[in-house]
């Protein structure tokens, strides 16, 4: 597994993402002259498509609680429509093999009513060992260990006899991390938290839990705003939940529209993603790391990709809509992130190279 350090800075003129913006304007230029002098009138192919699977039941929730075999039945609909396999095995079998350590990232903080259902983890979990997974090389995970107990977590790993692990409480890797230029106010937990030197707060380190254990990972998130990037998802979800020293991004949209997108650009991460799930079942579009059920829609719906990106800026426009139809404040949408994750190539940010199939 691959643990080279990545560098960037907060100054956009030196940062991986600047430099993917400088790419892409001068292949536009290049294109554009191109075009001039042959075909005036010729389209421009506006790149790749991403490809999304929303399976959805009426009755997937009854009173905000999810029902599980409802929602087993839309998880095994939507992993064959995705991969396009004639059955449940052979469509997890395509993403992992049964001697992967495979890592479920799911969104604890707001508990189980607003943060990930463990209703869904389930299915995944249920999904993988019908594949053959040994139990054992299952972990679900998120950045706190206590946040997952309180989310429910523990009683589905005893369920199943599978793991939980906090990314935190695994400790750090000293030879995987992202380096930025902007010194955090380092806190409690961070690998560099009291040490003296030139530099310290300047990186933030890889969770050993990302780099040493799993080799594959599967990202499950809330449909949840999140007030910094927009939607607390795929990209904020993982790169936030992997690393230390995230402080010094939480607070400022910018630093995170910069910093989301290259840690999650790392070897560590973006190459061991096999696949993305939100759990749409509930949209609640305030109150962030709150679970504000008085401030959410039922949707019952569960979405599938292996575009990160996708799904988030649909989870985008969902909450932007929400809002509107429940005459909420509008949030100011933050899109640089996500076209930021899409200069690096992490996935399709535009909505209409977004192929959506929907499975009733």
């Amino acid at each position: 597994m691959a643990t080279e350090a990545f560098r960037s800075s907060p100054n956009r003129g030196t940062s991986l993402v600047c430099f993917a913006r400088c790419l892409a304007v001068c292949a536009l230029i290049l294109i554009n002259n191109t075009l001039e002098a042959t075909e005036p009138f010729l389209t421009l192919n506006q790149g790749p498509h991403a490809k999304v699977v929303i399976a959805q039941d009426p009755d997937a929730t009854e009173a905000f609680r999810p029902r599980s075999i409802k929602i087993q039945a839309m998880m095994n609909r939507a992993i064959t429509a995705l991969t396009e396999k004639p059955s449940v095995t052979e469509a997890w079998r395509s993403l992992v093999s049964t001697q992967d350590v495979v890592g479920l990232k799911v969104f604890s903080m707001p508990g189980p009513n607003s943060g990930t259902r463990p209703a869904v983890v389930a299915a995944v979990v249920a999904g993988l060992l019908g594949a053959g997974l040994p139990p054992k090389n299952i972990i679900i995970w998120d950045k706190q260990i206590t946040h997952l107990r309180l989310a429910g977590f523990s009683e589905l790993a005893d369920r199943y006899h599978i793991r939980i692990a906090g990314s935190a409480q695994a400790g750090y890797d000293e030879k995987a991390f992202y380096d930025n230029a902007l010194l955090g106010n380092l806190v409690w937990g961070d690998s560099e938290f009291g040490k003296i030197g030139v530099g310290n707060g300047r990186k933030s380190f890889v969770s050993k839990l990302v780099s040493r254990e799993m080799t594959k990972i599967i990202n499950i998130t809330p449909l949840l705003n999140h007030n910094e990037a927009g939607v607390s998802g795929n990209l904020y979800g993982l790169a936030m939940g992997s690393v230390d020293n995230t402080v010094r991004f939480e607070s400022d949209p910018e630093r995170l529209a910069t910093a989301v997108p290259e840690i999650y650009n790392h070897t560590n991460l973006n190459d061991h993603v096999v696949l993305n799930i939100v759990d749409a079942l509930i949209c609640q579009y305030e109150g962030g790391e709150q679970g504000l059920l008085h401030y959410s829609a039922t949707l019952n719906q569960i979405r599938l990709s292996k575009d990160p990106v996708a799904l988030d800026v649909l989870s985008l426009k969902e909450l932007d809509r929400q809002r509107t139809g429940a005459s909420a404040p509008a949030n100011k949408t933050h899109l640089d992130l996500y076209e930021n994750a899409s200069l690096l190539e992490l996935g399709v940010s535009d909505l209409k190279r977004i192929d959506v199939e929907t499975l009733k």
